[in-house]
């Protein structure tokens, strides 16, 4: 099997409702996702032209589209928090979530959007997403074994 990684930027601002910490306060992040998708090949063979599995350039449009472009520079609350704080409402940039949006629902969200998009000979295997530079959450797919070309 070979694997793809791509990384992404995105500044998202988010507060979780019913957590006693600092987090309950609108706070944001510079979030950089790592995706990872991935194909089985013939490892005993080069890549037939033009030699790539997917061009890293249609990987990022998928992303940019489901997941960026929703994100970036936007607040998301969920609708708990929004119906405590109605004052949120004011906010232009405003996404109100079903969920919380801690970086754990984010991950489920960002699978849930690109999984689908993929070409159909591709799989997402990895999803990471940092808070920080030292924080972050992981997703992966759990495929114990690869028969053939089936997943």
């Amino acid at each position: 099997m070979l694997l793809l990684t791509k990384i992404f930027d995105f500044e998202t601002a988010h507060a979780i409702d019913g957590y006693n910490g600092l987090c309950k306060n609108i706070h944001g992040h510079s979030y950089e996702l790592h995706v990872t998708v991935g194909s089985i090949v013939n490892e005993n063979a080069f890549l037939p032209a033009p030699g790539f599995l997917l061009d890293f350039k249609d990987l990022k449009t998928i992303v940019q589209k489901a997941v960026v472009d929703l994100f970036d520079h936007k607040l998301v609350l969920s609708h708990n928090y929004i119906a405590q704080h109605p004052e949120v409402l004011e906010q232009e940039n405003l996404v109100s979530w079903d969920a919380e949006p801690t970086a754990e629902n984010l991950l489920l969200f960002i699978k849930w959007a690109i999984q689908d998009e993929l070409p159909t000979d591709m799989k997402l295997v990895e999803l990471r997403l940092y808070e920080t530079k030292n924080s972050y959450a992981t997703w992966k797919e759990e495929v114990e074994v690869y028969q053939g070309d089936i997943w």
